[in-house]
């Protein structure tokens, strides 16, 4: 009985400690610093490999500096998905804090394990340009940036979840469940998470097409997050003219059933 009562005890005290608050805007501003720090980790390694030799350009290709970056190609096209990937992660991450007045120790947790795995992002830009030209690793390499990818944003999604679960305190009225902006988060939040792992299976079964798949999820998506509002608002609007004219039937049916029972007592 008394070694329940501890264990009911401890377990009681780390949950207590896990909803314990913590700064917000500390949160935000590591955070902040953490996106900046792995862009331009970016840029550092666009730079230092991928800018063609002088002699090479006026040998091999004839003067023509355009000629000589196109063969770079594969290399700043995966540059451009990794930096768009980090751009809307950070713009996801934005909105989230927008909408929590409240941080705890365990949203704190959540944010750091989403962040060791965006700072995994130059690592898969690095693996997606050096396995890019169809060798024995590309469909691997690929893989692991999904990995990377639906991680970094996954622990975003579990946030808002835990946000959910104390909303009154933790969560701005708009984003609560039923809420003007709770859908729309709730797609937002999603999309990074289910677009990654699909294109994980997709490169499973179509490997010969892994890359294309790879950097046509990285450029669809920013597209998507511009269609996702309107879709939403589309997708609630529908939702609210079924509502409203089942119940408008209801009332309709109520109005019928009264007027029958009218007439009976007349009778």
């Amino acid at each position: 009985g008394e070694r329940d009562e501890e264990e009911h005890g401890s377990l009681e005290t780390f949950t207590f400690y896990l909803s314990e608050p913590l700064s917000k805007e500390r949160v935000e501003a590591f955070s902040d610093g953490v996106y900046a720090i792995v862009a331009t980790l970016l840029i550092l390694d666009i730079c230092e490999d991928n800018v063609p030799d002088p002699g090479e350009v006026r040998e091999k290709f004839h003067d023509s500096l355009l000629e000589a970056l196109s063969e770079y190609g594969p290399n700043y096209l995966a540059y451009f998905g990794s930096f768009v990937t980090i751009g809307l992660l950070w713009f996801v991450h934005h909105s989230l804090f927008l909408y929590l007045t409240k941080a705890t120790r365990l949203m704190g947790l959540l944010n750091i394990l989403s962040l060791a795995f965006i700072g995994g992002l130059p690592l898969a830009y690095q693996l997606t340009s050096e396995f890019a030209e169809r060798s024995h690793n590309e469909i691997e390499a690929i893989q692991v940036s999904c990995v990377i990818t639906f991680f970094a944003s996954i622990f975003q999604f579990a946030i808002w979840t835990t946000a959910l679960l104390h909303e009154r305190e933790t969560l701005h009225p708009f984003a609560r469940y039923g809420g003007k902006e709770h859908a729309f988060m709730f797609a937002k939040l999603a999309l990074y998470p289910c677009v990654s792992l699909g294109a994980f299976f997709l490169t499973c079964l179509l490997s010969e097409f892994s890359t294309a798949i790879f950097h046509l999820m990285q450029i669809v998506i920013p597209f998507a997050f511009l269609a996702l509002r309107i879709f939403v608002r589309i997708a609630l609007a529908i939702l609210k003219s079924v509502m409203s004219f089942s119940r408008r039937k209801v009332v309709l049916l109520e109005e019928e059933e009264a007027c029958l029972s009218s007439g009976e007592t007349l009778s």
